[in-house]
């Protein structure tokens, strides 16, 4: 992808190789919804070297491309003035830290206060007339980075980049048990629990679901995992983990004991990609929250059993 930058409504660069059709390269390469090609071809909003293009138009590398990409759209909800912790951002995109407890958007018209809500507010102090788009998700009580798309071309790659599994995100969890093995691969397809409506489980009619984990330190009863996701099933991280006969601390849905903390003790910690305007390297860190923090503390401090 070429490097893009912020011009008013417009966002601006210059090709990096012959295009042999304008309207295929959005379309099949940027990944722009058709209807949106259309549009921007309608409404002369694609130009070359400052020159309303045709769909079919060739073009040439170093020419100019201009997309009117970034014109004045609603927020989607009611924006809340709270701060939000930002941990990175620039003209396309968003990192966001979301604490434990907070929902990542509304389900239900109750919901006025989700971390998308957060990031409407910031949107709105800040002078960003743009629709709040989080491109992955994470469960209410999973602490942690959370990416968002700044504009529908951002949207639309990184909605890509995520499918091709070129977003990696790496998670810190405390397990129930001393793990054994250093490492290893949970790949096992998940599927809805039809005798409970908000929980997943491993199952042969699934869907194909990989996490990757590395034992970071083991305590007397516990371990603390790093985990790689390969794919993005709901729980994925939950369920591998319960299956594996090691559930997380907290989590009372998937075998979890409650007690030591009020949540399952997950958080996304690390968000590595590529940027999709000029492809450079990404990493994203996300600190442990306090009560992890504290979790961690209690752990090391408990006896050794001999």
């Amino acid at each position: 992808m070429i490097y893009m930058k912020k011009d008013g409504e417009w966002l601006v660069g210059h090709l990096v190789e012959d295009v042999a059709s304008v309207g295929a390269l959005l379309r099949e390469q940027w990944r722009l919804p058709r209807k949106q090609v259309h549009l921007l071809f309608q409404h002369k909003e694609v130009l070359l070297d400052g020159t309303p293009a045709a769909q079919l138009a060739e073009a040439k590398a170093g020419q100019e491309i201009r997309l009117r990409l970034c014109r004045p759209e609603p927020l989607g909800l009611a924006p809340v003035d709270e701060p939000a912790d930002i941990l990175y951002e620039d003209d396309h995109l968003l990192v966001a830290n979301k604490p434990p407890g907070l929902l990542l958007h509304p389900t239900e018209p109750r919901h006025t206060r989700t971390l998308d809500h957060l990031i409407a507010g910031h949107f709105a102090r800040t002078g960003v007339a743009a629709k709040v788009r989080h491109v992955h998700r994470l469960d209410q009580d999973t602490s942690g980075v959370v990416l968002y798309a700044k504009h529908a071309l951002a949207s639309a790659l990184l909605d890509e980049r995520l499918r091709e599994r070129n977003i990696s995100r790496t998670y810190i969890a405390f397990v129930h048990g001393m793990v054994k093995q250093d490492s290893g691969t949970i790949s096992q397809p998940i599927g809805k629990d039809r005798h409970h409506p908000n929980r997943r489980r491993v199952s042969s009619n699934g869907d194909p679901a990989v996490t990757h984990y590395r034992v970071v330190e083991r305590y007397a009863q516990a371990s603390k995992l790093e985990c790689r996701l390969e794919t993005g099933r709901t729980h994925q991280i939950r369920v591998h983990l319960s299956h594996l006969g090691h559930p997380l601390l907290g989590d009372t849905l998937y075998g979890g004991k409650g007690g030591m903390i009020s949540r399952q003790a997950l958080h996304a910690a690390v968000l590595r990609f590529s940027h999709p305007f000029g492809e450079r390297p990404m990493e994203v860190r996300s600190p442990l929250p306090d009560d992890l923090l504290r979790l961690e503390q209690t752990l090391r401090q408990a006896p050794m059993r001999r």
